[in-house]
């Protein structure tokens, strides 16, 4: 049987998902349905729908009237919406967790309070409020030492850091009064010190198939200056580490999703199936968890599906079919380093309208994946958010990096890019960091 593959959303995440299906030796059929085009996407699709992707009876409608056997959902809002739970009643299967089951992004203290539970190691100190009873006592155990999360969905904005957002007691207290206002329930966390990475892995509920380890790079700006962004780029080692990871920091982070896996099935009754993707910190004392995403990151996705050798067709399938255990998954022992061009003015103030020249010839070993664009008379222009994103992939991170940089720097106009990201100097940052944290 040919697969029919409905791929929910739009953005460069969603491309890459694209890009991998269609070299599948199986041939798939692609569909797209989501709430805006991306030319990129539609090129290789057989239909392409426009609606809301947070609607289960719109996306469900597409699917049957398509002949979807098979959805890949893409980001976390059609996840919370209970998409995924409207396609398993409408008998096509799912590349992406229940709506009870994504709550392990969706609600950031029921993820704290599984790991609790279960007595999975990862967490800080946290605690959930609803009210401002007791805040102050929290802040003051940790001042200047910790973290306000919206407990909810907030796009990447829900999340505050001491030093970063919150440069005194009294801003923190006042993101507090401002999410109760809100009617926004929030978590408390201690502020941990180390180095972020992701580590993400295929999951069926029982069976995990992990990914190379990559590092985002949130911040606008060269040196991790400026806003919080939705991920400037990131980059991955060819032995899949990251230089600054020990092995233990890579397998501790693989034995806390497998048994998170475990936990979500015996919490919810039902099978995660999907992208675990655990947001880890690499500290003196091991390794702690961020948070967790219920889904592909965003650019973490871009580096990791370029350089996946097994057919995603097959993976895909084994994990709507619970069959992961019998597919064996690789990964280029590769480098990659991948850069997203931007808008001027972005995040807070971005220019929207501008053409997007796209570079005549890519150099070998890099492909590029459309984001916020959408083609106007014949031109490709941006929509004010991240535009293009450019995988560069070498033998090392040094070759990867330059191949990257190559061809981000063929994009005229007002556009930016984080010139830092992959390089010797940024990376050897990171890893001055960690031998000065583990030798306290």
């Amino acid at each position: 049987m040919t697969e029919r593959i409905l791929i929910v959303g739009s953005g460069a995440r969603e491309h890459a998902i694209a890009v991998a299906l269609a070299r599948s030796p199986q041939k798939p059929a692609l569909l797209c349905f989501s709430g805006a085009k991306n030319p990129g996407i539609d090129g290789l699709c057989e239909v392409y729908g426009l609606g809301s992707i947070t609607a289960p009876a719109e996306v469900v409608a597409f699917a049957a009237e398509h002949g979807a056997t098979l959805a890949v959902l893409g980001p976390e809002a059609p996840l919370a919406a209970g998409v995924a739970d409207a396609l398993w009643a409408a008998k096509v299967r799912v590349v992406g967790p229940t709506q009870s089951l994504a709550r392990v992004e969706s609600s950031k203290a029921f993820t704290r309070e599984l790991l609790a539970k279960y007595a999975i190691p990862g967490n800080p100190f946290f605690q959930r409020f609803e009210s401002m009873d007791g805040v102050d006592e929290v802040l003051a155990r940790f001042p200047m030492q910790h973290v306000i999360k919206d407990d909810g969905l907030a796009g990447g904005k829900g999340v505050k850091v001491c030093g970063d957002h919150l440069l005194s007691q009294a801003e923190s207290v006042a993101f507090c009064k401002e999410l109760v206002e809100q009617g926004h329930p929030f978590v408390v966390e201690e502020k941990l010190e180390g180095e972020e990475f992701s580590l993400m892995s295929f999951c069926d509920g029982k069976t995990l198939r992990h990914m190379p380890a990559v590092q985002d790079h949130k911040r606008a700006y060269d040196g991790d200056k400026g806003p919080n962004t939705g991920g400037m780029g990131t980059y991955s080692d060819a032995d899949h580490k990251l230089p600054f990871l020990l092995e233990s920091d890579v397998a501790e982070a693989q034995a806390i999703n497998e048994r998170v896996a475990a936990a979500l099935a015996e919490e919810c009754g039902a099978l995660y199936q999907g992208i675990l993707y655990g947001g880890f910190m690499a500290t003196r004392d091991g390794v702690r968890l961020i948070e967790y995403n219920a889904r592909f990151g965003d650019p973490e996705s871009l580096n990791l599906l370029t350089l996946l050798e097994s057919d995603f067709v097959a993976v895909c399938v084994a994990i709507a079919d619970g069959t992961l255990d019998a597919v064996d998954v690789t990964f280029a022992k590769k480098a990659s380093v991948c850069r997203y061009i931007v808008p001027e003015g972005y995040p807070d103030t971005p220019r929207k309208g501008d053409a997007v020249v796209m570079p005549e010839q890519l150099p070998a070993g890099v492909s590029a994946y459309l984001s916020a664009v959408d083609m106007v008379d014949g031109t490709l222009v941006a929509m004010g958010s991240r535009t293009v994103a450019f995988v560069g992939v070498g033998e090392t991170l040094a070759e990867a990096e330059a191949i990257c940089g190559e061809a981000a720097k063929q994009v005229p106009g007002p556009f930016f890019y984080r010139t830092d990201i992959g390089t010797a100097a940024a990376i050897e940052r990171r890893m001055e960091h960690m031998q000065k944290l583990r030798s306290v």
